[in-house]
């Protein structure tokens, strides 16, 4: 006689389309990636610095031994706690992890909120906050544990890295969704403002770090040192029972998410404004322009909060000093471009052609654009240096002026270099949604890994500038910082007003 299918079967059955959907998606994202044979050569390139990294630093001298090995060893447990907690703010700030396909496609293609949270796992290693953590431990678990326990030390740090990263989704999509209830957002904020201020106030009474001893982290470090026993063998099944737990516990709070309206964006959408005077200028209405499409955006605020308030407080709680504070603007302003400014002309979409058919002048619609996206990485790097310079005392002539001029270096050499990425690879994007990303994956990662390294070579040098006793010479130094990087703005200003190039841009945007 027929039976029915049972309810086992038909979650198994959804499972398994689930995953098939996923690689059907990431072969057709592979398809159309507009270089193939460096997509190619970048995921190559991608798979060798992670396996150097992970053996190199075994074989260096003094590695496993003690002194300075035995003490990168100590902190790995810390390190390990940290990229629980970059995994987590980093999904929960892109709204659930990032996006696997955009949300207008998306909406005319059977696509399941399951197979999104698996699109959102396979895409968080392609983040530079992830990249960074995820190298950092596997360099330093291989320095400080040497040889000998290379591979079980490596094969407990890759769990855990799995591990970290689906915890990480399963509190974005969590947290997604109840921001997506009634009052949702308040609770939201008030919890994170909650969360911050106890981090605070453990680290003012001392206590943060005996905590962060006992988190479990350091019962892992030390197993997996002892080489391949019973118990590193119990790690490595907790760690992997853990890991395929927290994957398949995703998809419940992401089908509970997806069920609810999102209000922050459906709000942004839906709202009016009141008309205010016309300015004077062209220039003034483009500027209030620019600035309502970015600071009305949710991805953008957001993103804001993260940027400007996340350094601010790890270099508060971290007690840090303004020499070392001056590495920390040029970290801000590269992550702030991300948002938007490496594909700023995306900000206008479909509404791109609209605006090249109003009378104003090219080089006009350049500044602007320009104009804005260097307000935003300035507001964000300023509200960190007040929130790290708390607790850092009143700094030194030499340390005023070397903030002053590194922060106007990074913002010009960001903001160039953002512009120019903009002009030549422009990307049709939506950035609507909290999760959306101004470009590919793998091209936020190149754009990142250019942005951290040129601003963090910058930030060095102006730190140690700020140690000396002559404040007249950071202002020395910047100058021909400021006229390179302003030379190359201005030639990127130059290719925008051909009417060609400029209508390249323009259509492909507004795609």
């Amino acid at each position: 006689m027929p039976t029915a299918r049972s309810w086992t079967e038909g979650l198994l059955r959804e499972q398994a389309r689930a995953v098939a959907d996923v690689g059907t998606l990431l072969r057709f994202r592979a398809a159309h990636v507009r270089r193939p044979r460096a997509f190619r050569v970048g995921l190559l390139v991608f798979a060798l610095a992670t396996a150097a990294i992970a053996v190199v630093p075994a074989y260096l001298p003094g590695a496993g031994g003690p002194g300075r090995a035995q003490d990168v060893l100590l902190l790995l447990p810390t390190a390990l706690a940290g990229l629980v907690l970059v995994a987590v703010v980093s999904a929960v700030a892109s709204g659930g992890g990032r996006e696997l396909l955009a949300r207008d496609p998306a909406s005319i293609h059977p696509i399941s909120p399951t197979t999104d949270h698996l699109g959102a796992l396979v895409l968080a290693p392609l983040n530079i906050a992830w990249l960074l953590q995820a190298w950092t431990l596997l360099g330093a678990a291989s320095y400080g544990g040497g040889r000998e326990p290379l591979l079980t030390l490596q094969v407990a740090m890759l769990l855990w890295l799995v591990l970290a990263t689906a915890v990480g989704q399963v509190v974005a999509w969590t947290v997604e969704g109840v921001r997506r209830l009634r009052f949702g957002e308040v609770g939201v904020r008030l919890l994170t403002v909650a969360a911050v201020v106890a981090v605070l106030l453990l680290q003012l009474d001392q206590r943060l770090v005996p905590l962060l001893d006992q988190v479990p982290t350091v019962r892992v470090v030390a197993l997996s040192v002892g080489g391949v026993t019973a118990a590193w063998w119990g790690v490595v099944g907790a760690l992997l029972g853990l890991s395929v737990a927290a994957v398949v516990l995703g998809a419940v709070p992401a089908h509970l998410a997806t069920r609810r309206v999102p209000h922050d964006e459906l709000r942004v959408e839906s709202e009016s404004h009141r008309a205010r005077p016309l300015p004077r200028s062209d220039l003034a209405v483009l500027l209030r322009t620019d600035r309502g499409s970015v600071w009305r955006a949710v991805p953008m605020r957001r993103g804001l909060a993260v940027l400007a308030i996340g350094p601010g407080v790890v270099a508060l709680v971290g007690d840090l000093d303004w020499v070392q504070l001056i590495i920390l603007p040029g970290l801000v302003a590269s992550g702030g471009a991300l948002l938007f400014g490496v594909n700023a002309w995306c900000l206008d979409g479909r509404g791109g052609l609209w605006r090249e058919s109003l009378p104003v002048g090219a080089g006009t619609v350049f500044v602007a654009r320009a104009w804005v996206l260097a307000e935003f990485l300035v507001a964000a790097s300023l509200v960190t240096m007040a929130l790290g310079g708390l607790r850092a005392g009143v700094p030194t002539p030499t340390e005023t002026t070397a903030l002053l001029a590194m922060l106007a270096v990074v913002t010009v050499q960001v903001v160039g270099a953002a512009m120019r990425w903009s002009l030549a690879h422009p990307y049709a994007v939506d950035l609507r949604s909290a999760r959306a990303t101004p470009a590919p994956p793998l091209m936020m990662v190149g754009y990142s890994s250019r942005l951290a390294l040129s601003t963090t070579m910058t930030g060095l040098v102006f730190s140690g500038l700020a140690r000396l006793e002559a404040p007249v010479l950071p202002l020395l130094l910047a100058v021909p910082f400021l006229c390179w990087s302003g030379a190359r703005l201005v030639r990127t200003h130059e290719r925008w007003t051909d009417p060609v190039q400029r209508a390249r841009v323009v259509v492909t945007a507004a795609a």
